[in-house]
């Protein structure tokens, strides 16, 4: 923790202060929640950033669009549009934000909207002729205006939020109580082989109520990159120097899996969600020169139509249970069952 954090220390009292004044009101009852007769999944964490949303719903659309009608509904974070949009083709990165374009381009069978507000953004969708079954709520854990039906509480490995202070001392939006909300806590980012006893020491930690589930997952990597019409294998492109690009939140898990042994390898870091600006597009391009550019997955959809785009590869990434991965399937496939709405 800096010395600035620290100095701050006042102020994330009074912020956890508000927080919890904030969630209070809403569990008594004195600030309306909005339920809906349809299954709705609700995504976030307790900290700002990093922790694998995307993944996770990634994964979630994976499990549930073979059998039901999948909407997601994000805030559409730093996208350059206002109110509700539902994704078509005539949308893109700017208008929709990175992570529900992401969602778009990879998941045509499923419907994709964004709204700040997520409660009209729920009706707005079930106003559809294409009623969607299943609503996930993307990064919507602080977002007590909706009562999902199932929330799903995300932590790093790396960076659990029972070891976390709040705002702006430490990265918590609100208190480590908020936890209790969360009917699965999922820790991610861990590493694949992950010991019993490791899992058992960090179950400790969290010390969550006996109805609420835990799992654990990593980060899998792709062993190809892809362009709009080509592949490279990860060990032929180490082969050949790369530039790596990432604007995103925590980069160097990706930076580390890519590089190679040259001496000299160029690191290109933005900050999360970094809208690229033609004079950034220009400096790339000329640091770049020929040689390939190997971006996140999250940064190529807001670059691949630019000036980059016949250098530019991307590195898709999944998340995987490092156990009990069927029994984590089985609880949201349970879940969904018993809450259809049955129109």
């Amino acid at each position: 923790m800096n010395l600035l954090r620290k100095l701050l220390f006042p102020f994330a009292i009074l912020y956890g202060l508000i927080t919890s004044i904030r969630n209070f009101l809403y569990d008594q009852g004195i600030l309306k929640s909005y339920s809906f007769d349809i299954p709705i999944i609700a995504v976030g964490n307790l900290s700002v950033g990093g922790t694998g949303k995307t993944p996770q719903i990634e994964y979630l659309i994976r499990l549930l669009s073979h059998q039901y009608k999948v909407a997601t509904l994000s805030r559409g974070y730093k996208r350059q549009s206002e109110g509700f949009i539902l994704a078509d083709g005539t949308t893109n990165a700017a208008i929709l934000g990175d992570e529900p374009f992401q969602f778009f381009q990879k998941f045509p069978t499923i419907q994709v909207a964004v709204d700040a507000n997520r409660k009209n953004g729920i009706e707005q969708l079930l106003s559809q002729s294409n009623t969607p079954e299943v609503i996930l709520l993307d990064d919507a854990f602080q977002h007590r205006k909706v009562k999902a039906g199932f929330y799903i509480l995300l932590t790093s490995f790396g960076d659990l939020y029972s070891d976390d202070f709040m705002l702006p001392t430490g990265n918590l939006r609100e208190s480590r109580s908020g936890a209790k909300r969360a009917a699965v806590v999922v820790v991610t980012k861990c590493p694949s082989d992950l010991s019993p006893d490791a899992q058992n020491s960090i179950r400790e930690k969290l010390k969550l109520a006996s109805n609420q589930e835990l799992f654990f997952t990593s980060i899998i990597y792709d062993d190809f990159v892809y362009s709009v019409n080509k592949k490279l294998s990860v060990a032929e492109l180490k082969g050949i120097n790369p530039i790596l690009l990432a604007g995103i939140a925590k980069p160097k898990p990706f930076f580390d899996y890519l590089k190679s042994d040259a001496a000299q390898q160029d690191f290109l870091t933005f900050p999360d969600h970094h809208h690229f600006t033609d004079k950034d597009l220009s400096d790339i391009k000329n640091k770049a020169k020929n040689r390939i550019i190997v971006t996140t997955e999250k940064d190529y959809v807001r670059l691949q139509d630019s000036v980059l785009s016949e250098q530019l590869y991307y590195l898709p990434i999944r998340s995987r249970f490092v156990t009990g991965g069927a029994n984590f399937d089985r609880t949201l496939l349970h879940y969904v069952s018993k809450s259809s709405f049955k129109f």
